[in-house]
């Protein structure tokens, strides 16, 4: 009895795969019925396309779905009697590349793609260029990209000619290069002067704008600097003036304006001043004040990481030996002065006057004046320092002159 079931379970399950399959086949026999017509498989970007099918069955009519790197979408069928039409929209038929289309239904294989190539004929040349200023030298380049797209803004194909001109002084350059991966470069070196590049590029009668590429000068070369003075005294109010040679590079050119130019002044105690200027037309100027005492300089000028010049020294002579001090008012005022510079005149406002005052060899305390009409006063108020005696030195344009045991009452 328990084999009869089994038997019979098997013979119902036989029955219902064969119906399934028999379905399956008639199905595919259904859909295999949808032929493609359309044989054109390239097609301009902007031409308007539309793919066509023929059926022999009049109730069949799949939707489409269509695929690009722009998107996807699903077509409704346009039916014609026999006939079955796809129209793809504009913004699929615009854009270059493969587009891939399928017949929606489960058990239909019918698929393809079609290939949207751009037009022919250039409409705009893409271009950029870049660095916009390059070194003198022949050694730096700027590079030209140019992208040659039609009227709908797709690249043209692979191996387009595109030709680069770039004019220089009285020289205009040409050159054909073609496009690889939609788009075509040229490398434009440098010149061996300095000047404005002009550049442009032409590709099937299409032009592109005007670019300008500035070619600036090489790095400077070794220089020399001077000094002029109005005289060669330490008087602290004169100035010195330090120029450069004209600045230029290895290949004769002048550099660029603004080159930053530092002057380092070592004086003959080791400290270091330092005075900056900025070159025009090729030439740098920096000033410095005279010293205030006897000292001697020792000049170098440096464009920083490029070049250096030669070193100059100045010698600064004293504009007077002695000074005339007097102790009044019970030694509580000190005038200093006349302070006299090197043709008996007055010295000028400003000079720096300092009192030093010790007890028992020690600094009590330090005043410091500035001259006016070429004196200095120094007030020495009871209440500050009590009446007593004290050492006295006084220092101005690098000559000191003490006074021991002067007493204030």
């Amino acid at each position: 009895m328990k084999l009869k079931i089994i038997y019979f379970h098997i013979l119902v399950l036989t029955c219902v795969l064969s119906h399934d399959h028999i379905s399956d086949r008639r199905e595919d026999n259904t859909f295999s019925d949808i032929k493609l017509l359309t044989d054109k498989s390239v097609f301009q970007a902007g031409e308007p396309i539309t793919l066509q099918f023929s059926s022999t069955n009049n109730s069949i009519a799949p939707q489409l779905y269509c695929t690009n790197s722009h998107g996807s979408t699903l077509l409704e069928p346009l039916k014609k009697g026999t006939l079955i039409d796809y129209k793809l929209p504009d913004y699929m038929t615009r854009k270059i590349g493969v587009l891939h289309w399928r017949l929606l239904n489960n058990n239909s294989l019918i698929r393809g793609s079609i290939e949207i190539v751009s037009k022919k004929q250039v409409a705009h040349m893409e271009t950029y260029i870049g660095p916009p200023s390059i070194e003198a030298g022949g050694t730096d380049y700027t590079m030209l990209v140019v992208i040659p797209t039609d009227s709908l803004d797709n690249p043209l194909p692979d191996n387009t000619t595109v030709v680069t001109k770039h004019q220089f002084l009285t020289k205009i350059s040409t050159d054909t290069v073609k496009t690889r991966h939609l788009i075509a470069y040229k490398n434009i070196n440098s010149e061996i002067k300095s000047g404005r590049m002009l550049v442009s590029s032409e590709s099937h009668n299409t032009n592109s704008k005007e670019f300008t590429i500035n070619v600036l000068p090489s790095i400077p070369k070794g220089f020399t600097i001077s000094a002029q003075r109005p005289h060669d005294y330490a008087d602290g109010n004169q100035q010195t003036v330090f120029s450069t040679s004209v600045l230029k590079d290895s290949y004769g050119n002048v550099v660029s304006d603004g080159t930053f130019v530092s002057f380092f002044i070592t004086t003959n105690n080791g400290n270091i001043l330092k005075s900056y200027g900025k070159t025009i037309k090729g030439v740098a100027e920096a000033r410095m004040i005279h010293p205030d005492h006897q000292s001697q300089w020792n000049v170098q000028a440096y464009v920083t990481g490029m070049a250096e010049s030669n070193t100059i020294t100045l010698t600064y002579k004293q504009v007077f030996k002695e000074f005339n001090v007097e102790f009044s008012d019970n030694n509580r005022t000190i005038t200093v002065g006349p302070l006299q510079s090197f043709m008996k005149q007055m010295a000028p406002d400003g000079l720096e006057i300092k009192l030093y005052i010790y007890k028992n060899n020690e600094l009590l305390e330090q005043r410091i004046k500035f001259s006016v009409d070429g004196f200095a006063h120094f007030k020495l108020k009871p209440n500050i320092l009590e009446n007593d005696t004290y050492d006295f030195k006084i220092k101005t344009a690098g000559i000191e002159q003490s006074f021991n045991s002067k007493t204030l009452w």
